[in-house]
């Protein structure tokens, strides 16, 4: 059975992020796990000013959150009464990047599924902060959805890599299994602007063909230096349906995520953007 975690701040955003995971999981046995992390809220209404004391107004955040959810399971149901999936909602006093990451070890979490923004929206941002530590640190594969995409079948996937880094089986299956069961192509995208392959890369390359067995793959090799302006333009005229990365050490999604600002990203996400961590659990 597929697990799915959902983080859900109750925005257009969240809910359309869920719709769409619904959609792509729709032919798998699948167990939702819609968890809303509420510490920041209570935090920010407490003051000094404020004589609720902490547990009361945890309580009442609590209370509130307990009721949005049932509304969101109401709404899901709705939207797809599908009996191969399962639904379950928590309320978690916690930061989201620790909530997320107990309730990975604690069920096996197959990958995390949410809006690249949230409540706040700002469009001069890339991800919302919340994203962007989900895409930093959780032990999972993360999957962000850009705000308003409608579902469709994810037919072509670019997948950017310098063939630098070992890839986790784990990590691999996912992919091979989502894009297979599409009949996706993936598209190896390797940038450089030297484009003569190591020893190294080679080996890693030829791990990629033996991981990702049932999609059609093909590989490509752009010799560009600014890496983002090379993506963005393959999106928008290949048609590219999925955006794939590996976050470790080194590599161009860290360079991407740990060095900018959130407003500073050049990487324009219009399409879903799955993340593999190269970590182990």
């Amino acid at each position: 059975m597929k697990k799915v975690l959902i983080p859900i701040d109750f925005s257009d955003n969240a809910f359309n992020a869920l719709k769409y995971a619904c959609q792509l999981f729709k032919y798998e046995h699948s167990e939702f796990f819609i968890l809303h992390a509420f510490a920041d809220e209570v935090y920010s209404r407490h003051s000094n000013e404020n004589k609720n004391s902490i547990g009361d107004i945890k309580e009442i955040v609590y209370q509130n959150s307990e009721k949005k959810l049932k509304k969101i399971w109401d709404e899901i149901m709705e939207y797809s009464p599908n009996p191969k999936h399962k639904y379950k909602t928590l309320s978690a006093f916690g930061t989201l990047t620790d909530e997320a990451n107990d309730l990975v070890n604690q069920e096996n979490i197959d990958i995390v599924v949410m809006g690249t923004k949230g409540k706040t929206n700002d469009p001069k941002i890339t991800f919302g902060s919340n994203t962007v530590q989900l895409l930093k640190y959780v032990l999972c594969p993360v999957l962000a959805i850009p705000e308003n995409f409608l579902y469709h079948q994810p037919k072509k996937i670019l997948f950017p890599t310098d063939y630098l880094v070992p890839y986790k089986r784990r990590e691999l299956k996912l992919l091979n299994e989502m894009s297979g069961s599409f009949i996706s192509t993936i598209h190896m995208l390797y940038i450089n602007p030297k484009a003569t392959l190591s020893l190294w890369q080679e080996d890693n390359k030829q791990f990629l063909l033996n991981g990702l067995t049932k999609p059609d793959l093909v590989f490509d090799t752009i010799l560009a230096e600014d890496k983002s302006v090379a993506i963005n333009q393959l999106i928008s005229k290949s048609e590219i349906d999925l955006l794939v990365m590996i976050n470790t050490r080194h590599s161009y999604m860290e360079k991407v995520l740990f060095h900018s600002s959130i407003d500073e990203i050049t990487l324009t996400i219009k399409v879903p953007f799955l993340v593999m961590q190269n970590r182990f659990r």
